[in-house]
């Protein structure tokens, strides 16, 4: 029961009053399956990519995280080609930082925050992190050209900030259809240890 009113207030102040750049609302009307999108921030590799997110609430929420994944792919050391994230608020201690005083609104914003500051010193792609310390222009490049396959104003079902760009911008895409993740050159790329949660 907690969880459950815990979740309607959540929901109702990233309704009234989301954080910039992010939208979250639940998933057919289920209140442990919500949907995220977060937009690529300014001045990023990810720059006006939107970035559509999964987020199952575990029965044990607040006391446990949300489980969070991205749903379009992403170039960068801190999120796998599953779309699965490291970062340190999305586990339990000792090795999180979870703290039930925490909430959803929270999570996406420190995950907007990591998109455009990744940690590659706590990667669980360990060659697109060495890409990124010692190759930072092709790491850009790369980063760029994901986000323009897979996160630019594709037409899919339930977007709403995809629907207030589109308002703003008349933008035309070409038979673009729902990607679905596929590991493609990434998934034979190493990960390292983020995921021993």
């Amino acid at each position: 029961m907690q969880r459950a009113s815990r979740l309607k207030r959540e929901l109702s102040i990233l309704t009234t009053e989301p954080p910039p750049g992010i939208t979250c609302w639940q998933n057919e009307d289920q209140l442990d399956d919500l949907r995220a999108q977060i937009l690529g921030g300014a001045d990023t590799p990810y720059e006006k990519g939107i970035f559509n997110l999964e987020i199952v609430v575990p029965e044990r929420y607040p006391f446990e995280p949300p489980k969070i994944r991205f749903l379009t792919p992403i170039y960068h050391p801190n999120i796998d080609s599953a779309g699965r994230i490291c970062l340190d608020v999305l586990k339990l201690p000792p090795k999180g930082a979870w703290r039930p005083s925490l909430n959803i609104s929270t999570l996406l914003t420190s995950i907007q925050l990591l998109m455009a500051e990744p940690n590659p010193d706590d990667p669980l792609m360990a060659d697109i992190s060495s890409e990124y310390k010692y190759n930072k222009q092709l790491f850009l490049l790369n980063a760029k050209e994901w986000t323009e396959k897979y996160a630019s104003q594709q037409k899919r079902a339930s977007k709403p900030l995809e629907e207030k760009i589109n308002q703003s911008e008349t933008s035309t895409t070409n038979d673009s259809t729902a990607q679905k993740r596929k590991g493609s050159s990434i998934s034979k790329k190493e990960k390292r240890s983020c995921l021993d949660s």
